[in-house]
């Protein structure tokens, strides 16, 4: 089995750079302009789109992510909006989909028939910010079953035998986390997310990518001198609250540097 997540990573690679991975809520500000706005990412350069699913209780999310998802929540949005985004969004644009999530819906809805609707909707697979690998299993199985990237995340407090397990367990990418604390926008990434990386390639790390706290076009050739893919969220989410898809479109082009690098599948 093949991850279309490091197949893309490669690419990029071999290009000479690093790829851009952009985060935005399903459901935010409705669930069609949220499938309009990972379109447009896609469209206007990024490589790899997260999804995030709307949580009641994000304890990883700084204010801007927290407040979309809390809409998304109170327009009514359900689970199964998910699986309909992934597969209107997968029906045109050809990068792969990461759902980014919390692991109690995916227990709640159920493991198994969580990653095989994930399959069937057309996702890569999930990134999983409150599971470690330790407490894995179930998912393991899925993932690997139904052909799914397992994404987990990486910090600078984390031991190296938290690290060497992280890299074993993962498939896609490693989530390194360049701050402690939530998401949000910074001025600077810090400089732990670079000794971070160098820790988990001594791990065996060969795909990682860096989040949280990167909001800028320099701060994502900052992280791509060093990482595969530079993760960028909150300052997405702020402009589709702001100026809604065009806006998202407009800053992705410029975090990419290119309004043409998304490839888009026939219609």
């Amino acid at each position: 089995m093949s991850s279309r997540v490091e197949s893309t990573l490669d690419a990029c690679r071999n290009e000479g750079r690093a790829a851009l991975i952009g985060y935005l809520p399903v459901g935010f500000p409705t669930l069609h302009e949220s499938i309009e706005a990972a379109v447009a990412l896609v469209e206007n350069g990024a490589d790899i789109v997260e999804l995030g699913l709307p949580y009641s209780d994000p304890v990883m999310d700084g204010l801007v992510i927290q407040e979309a998802t809390q809409t998304a929540l109170a327009n009514g949005f359900r689970l199964s909006d998910a699986f309909t985004a992934l597969r209107a969004i997968t029906e045109r644009v050809s990068a792969p989909i990461l759902v980014m999530t919390y692991w109690n819906p995916v227990v709640q809805y159920g493991v198994e028939r969580f990653a095989a609707d994930l399959a069937d909707a057309g996702g890569a697979g999930l990134i999983t910010p409150d599971l470690i690998p330790d407490e894995a299993a179930e998912w393991m199985a899925a993932s690997e079953k139904h052909d799914l990237d397992r994404i987990f995340l990486a910090a600078p407090s984390s031991t190296p035998e938290r690290l060497a397990n992280t890299v074993a367990a993962s498939r896609g990418f490693v989530y390194a986390v360049s701050t402690m604390g939530i998401t949000g926008e910074r001025s600077d990434v810090d400089s732990a997310a670079h000794g971070l990386v160098d820790r988990l390639r001594e791990a065996g790390a060969t795909h990682v990518g860096v989040g949280v706290g990167i909001s800028t076009a320099a701060q994502v050739s900052e992280v791509q001198a060093y990482a595969e893919g530079a993760i960028v969220g909150s300052v997405l989410v702020k402009a589709l609250s702001d100026g809604g898809v065009p806006a998202v479109a407009e800053l992705a082009s410029t975090l990419s540097g290119s309004g043409t690098r998304g490839s888009s599948s026939p219609a």
